[in-house]
């Protein structure tokens, strides 16, 4: 017997949300840190993170009656990542920082690394920064060198870690509207499931 209702929800076991909730918790830590309260970007940056991570949630929701709802929820929070991607991407452009390309090792590291929360990644962060700080100097831990981790490579690697996670997200989103789109291709939508479910009644 068909079910009129499918399964649906289970949101939290997905892993484009939880990397989109990993990225609105850095980026909510990275605002208060190194963009201004007063700028509008501020807002735009957490509404847009914010976004990823609530569209999905509601696009699993909604496929138990609208498989169409979930594809375009989806596609909702993967163009809200975008747009928070290009924010990062800007604030690097615009401090004159480097912005790692898709080979750069860090990336991979970072990847590889598979941190849960924003406190990982913040460990994650100053781990390396250190690293590229000491590579072929001195380790004695001065003011100045403190001054430089916090003023340019701490801003400069959690931008770049937030984007490296932005761009996981936002590839597993992209899976996961195609493989919504085969789904509703062989099955149809709630109509249909209804039709169905009335046809198996009947007989």
């Amino acid at each position: 017997m068909t079910d009129l209702i499918e399964k649906h929800g289970g949101y939290r076991k997905l892993k484009s949300f939880q990397i989109a909730q990993l990225v609105y918790d850095i980026t909510v830590r990275f605002v208060d840190k190194y963009v201004s309260k007063f700028s509008r970007t501020t807002d735009q940056m957490v509404q847009a993170a914010r976004s990823g991570v609530q569209n999905i949630a509601e696009g699993s929701q909604a496929s138990a009656t609208s498989r169409e709802t979930e594809i375009k929820l989806t596609q909702v929070a993967r163009a809200s990542l975008e747009e928070l991607k290009l924010d990062y991407e800007d604030f690097l452009r615009q401090k004159g920082f480097e912005t790692w390309d898709r080979q750069h090792p860090l990336r991979q590291e970072l990847v590889d690394r598979r941190q849960r929360t924003a406190d990982e990644v913040a460990r994650w962060v100053m781990e390396v920064s250190r690293r590229r700080e000491h590579g072929g100097q001195s380790k004695t831990n001065t003011a100045s060198t403190k001054s430089i981790l916090s003023t340019k490579i701490y801003p400069e690697y959690s931008a770049n870690a937030a984007l490296t996670l932005i761009s996981v997200a936002c590839y597993l989103l992209d899976q996961q509207v195609k493989q919504q789109a085969d789904y509703f291709t062989k099955t149809g939508g709630f109509k249909e499931r209804m039709y169905k479910v009335r046809a198996e009644a009947r007989d």
